[in-house]
């Protein structure tokens, strides 16, 4: 009928790793046309400053919370490239840990939390270090964790 309507997110690109994109299905389904508008994007916003090498990279987004978790990490180790999770501030210490049982504990990590947004905050250091930060703060909003690949040196 010649309108049209926006998705709109406060929180980066819709639908990367969001149920938005049960609305950009349906509207595949329905014959409706669908758009991308460039703008910021979380993934590539963290990607582009964590000083971690970019030219090849995985996006897991949100790593499964029981089932699947430990063979999903060590498929992940396998990896011989940067890559990238998505976590809730409710789990970013667990993953570290899980990170540090199935990486490696000095592997260089960079850690975005609330990018894009007004109390943004980056961390860029070893596996090992992100444990003892992270554990000795109250965690909030939505974080981007990048890690690099085995044997990366800086």
């Amino acid at each position: 009928d010649g309108i049209n309507i926006g998705l709109i997110s406060d929180a980066g690109t819709p639908c990367i790793s969001d149920p938005g994109y049960l609305l950009v299905n349906a509207c595949r389904k329905e014959n409706i046309d669908v758009f991308s508008i460039p703008g910021a994007s979380a993934l590539t916003a963290a990607l582009s400053i964590s000083g971690l090498p970019t030219d090849s990279f995985y996006f897991e987004g949100f790593l499964p919370k029981k089932k699947g978790r430990k063979t999903k990490l060590e498929l992940l180790n396998t990896l011989a490239c940067t890559i990238i999770i998505f976590e809730s501030p409710k789990r970013v210490l667990k993953t570290l840990l899980d990170i540090k049982k199935y990486m490696n504990e000095n592997r260089r990590i960079s850690i975005h939390r609330e990018i894009t947004k007004l109390y943004e905050e980056t961390f860029w250091g070893t596996v090992n270090e992100a444990i003892n930060y992270f554990s000795e703060k109250n965690c909030k909003g939505e974080f981007i964790i990048i890690i690099a690949k085995e044997n990366y040196k800086v």
